[in-house]
């Protein structure tokens, strides 16, 4: 696992990688925040955070109608790529540098929407990570990498007709503190000793700051002053980093919650609209509060590889498909769901196949994730071009497309989608085995049959009709995204309902009220060897059905599914999010003509709540 941004980062906790052969990154602080201590006579005491409630403040201007599109530095920053950061780690944000993303951008992108220029970490760092603050503990542009200073880089920004974004990690900064002495601007008699608790406990992904005690007078006065400046400075976006619950940081020490409020509060009282974007990581157990305060938040950690390259497909952006089903549906116009850079354009410096950049761009489209590159936009080659620029591929991602999610168990072969409310569906078909394989939609996951026209939106291809699915061959890595037009009728279907008394549960299976699902209850407690056995699942004719299950599952877990007594097959259901949200998933079910037996067990370990199953008729 690595840091988000910020290069600051402890051992992630024990268990919390998700695959072996994972790169890690532990960068060393500065001798100045490693040895941060308190100002003589504090106390270090173990007191409780307070819970604090701040109003919601309504922008001044609405923002973040649509997922946000521009270009990130910290792609290029944190990559070991040769000669990208000439003068040591992070050298690559300089004013020059972004200047001329600026400008490249301009010219090749802002015609298809990208408009944020967004400047990362370190642009008020030396190149040792030498921090500069001003006299009131606000960061200050370090004067090597930004002579100007900020506010001649937004202005030249906002000359091209783009929008300047800039970062701050969240909390005060251990080097900020200056002894507790430091003055509030525009906040007599505060201090920097007035704004955090009196332990000096540690808050944000890094430990890198004093966490700020809200229900302090002084601590609103001192955010305040930060967004008072980013605001004359002219800036349009904020990532505020760091950010937890999330970061992979829980407990009261880094809940973050009021420092986002109070960024809202802040940001609303400057009269500017900036965007704020939370990083990384964000605990969905919070999504309300996000959605609350904010217009955006990192599901996950850093896209980039910290590699010789800017990523990898395995390093994270295949880890992606396993985790933005749970937040399918937590987005829409106000507030969207950050999957991080999309680094795609630069060819052999990005560290991807054809196929793997495809693919990338087509599941943050289909997420509606904002669309924001890392590249070198002055070297994009043309393949990284047209990726970027596919007008049909951009227009899932800024239409009135909702969400996709996947129709099919999390597995080697996926099939995702949503219906549009022209009464059309995206389908995306991805094939992330290592090797190639075909990859099947069938139109019953839909709820539909018959025929279906296609389109193919990388392609701008239209494909024609197609009887009951569409098949496609594809590499390692690829896939495939179509606009699905029904032609034919609603799929007939037979529902049967887990609860019902018709069917047998088995050791710790237990019926259980649900709002979500149909009837008003769900079959649960699905674990060590707890399992629902639909009887009398009656069809007219032998063959493979696509049936359609209904579940909950707050996380993604897998259920052992077979008919008839026949060898079962472990599926992995995705995480619907939370444990009040039913979703469904479609399964291919070899049944025989007339009665037949369908079972879901969990095995030695957890399955899915289910609610019910759909099966065709014919």
């Amino acid at each position: 696992m690595r840091s988000s941004s910020y290069p600051v980062m402890p051992e992630a906790p024990a268990g919390s990688a998700r695959r072996t052969g994972r790169a890690v990154l532990v960068l060393a602080l500065t001798a100045a925040l490693a040895t941060a201590v308190p100002a003589a006579g504090a106390q270090a005491t173990a007191t409780t955070t307070a819970t604090v409630t701040v109003p919601a403040v309504a922008p001044a201007t609405p923002v973040a109608r649509k997922p946000f599109m521009g270009w990130t530095s910290w792609s290029m920053q944190s990559s070991k790529y040769p000669g990208l950061n000439p003068d040591g780690d992070y050298s690559y944000l300089t004013e020059a540098n972004v200047l001329k993303q600026a400008d490249a951008m301009a010219s090749k992108l802002k015609p298809y929407g990208y408009e944020y220029v967004n400047i990362d970490a370190g642009w008020w760092r030396q190149n040792d990570w030498t921090p500069e603050f001003d006299g009131y503990a606000r960061q200050s542009p370090d004067p090597v990498r930004f002579p100007q200073g900020m506010k001649p880089v937004a202005d030249h920004i906002h000359r091209k007709g783009l929008k300047a974004g800039i970062y701050l990690p969240v909390g005060l900064e251990k080097e900020a503190y200056g002894a507790g002495a430091v003055p509030i601007w525009n906040a007599a008699g505060c201090t920097t000793a007035d704004i955090v608790y009196p332990d000096l406990r540690t808050t944000n992904g890094w430990d890198s700051a004093y966490k700020i005690d809200f229900t302090r007078p002084c601590a609103q006065k001192y955010v305040d002053s930060q967004a008072r400046t980013l605001a004359d400075w002219g800036y349009d976006f904020l990532k505020l980093d760091g950010v937890g619950p999330g970061s992979f940081k829980s407990g009261d020490q880094y809940d973050n919650v009021a420092d986002v409020a109070a960024w809202q509060q802040a940001i609303a009282a400057t009269g500017r609209p900036i965007h704020l974007e939370l990083s990384w990581s964000l605990d969905i157990g919070h999504a309300a509060d996000w959605k609350q305060y904010s217009q955006g938040w990192r599901i996950d950690t850093d896209v980039e590889c910290y590699c010789n390259t800017l990523v990898s497909w395995e390093n994270s952006v295949d880890d992606r498909f396993d985790d933005a089903p749970a937040w399918s549906r937590k987005a829409g116009p106000g507030g969207w769901n950050d999957l991080d850079a999309i680094d795609v354009g630069n060819g052999q410096m990005d560290g991807l196949t054809r196929a793997e950049r495809q693919s990338y761009v087509t599941l943050w489209a289909i997420s509606k994730s904002p669309l924001f590159t890392g590249d070198d936009l002055t070297r994009l080659d043309d393949y990284g071009l047209s990726l970027l620029t596919n007008s049909e591929v951009i227009a899932v991602d800024q239409g009135a497309t909702p969400v996709a999610r996947p129709v099919t168990p999390s597995g080697d072969q996926q099939v995702w989608g949503a219906k549009n409310p022209d009464g059309s569906y995206t389908v995306a078909l991805f094939n992330l085995g290592d090797a190639p394989a075909s990859v099947t939609a069938d139109w019953a996951s839909f709820g539909f049959a018959g025929k279906a026209k296609v389109r193919d939106l990388w392609n701008h291809e239209n494909l024609g009709a197609y009887q009951d699915k569409v098949t496609q061959a594809l590499p390692a890595h690829g896939s495939r995204l179509f606009t699905v037009t029904p032609g034919g009728t609603t799929a007939r279907t037979t529902s049967y309902e887990a609860e019902s008394p018709a069917n047998t549960l088995s050791g710790n299976a237990s019926v259980n009220g649900c709002d979500a699902c149909s009837g008003g209850r769900k079959v649960g407690n699905l674990y060590d060897g707890g399992k629902v056995q639909f009887n009398n699942v009656t069809v007219k004719k032998a063959g493979v059905y696509t049936v359609n299950v209904s579940y909950v599952s707050g996380d993604a877990r897998v259920a052992l599914v077979s008919a008839n007594g026949n060898g079962a097959t472990g599926l992995t259901f995705p995480s619907t999010g939370d444990w009040g949200t039913a979703e469904t998933v479609s399964v291919p079910v070899t049944l025989k003509a007339g009665a037949n037996t369908l079972t879901f067990d969990s095995g030695s370990s957890y399955a899915p709540d289910i609610d019910k199953i759909d099966v065709p008729r014919t």
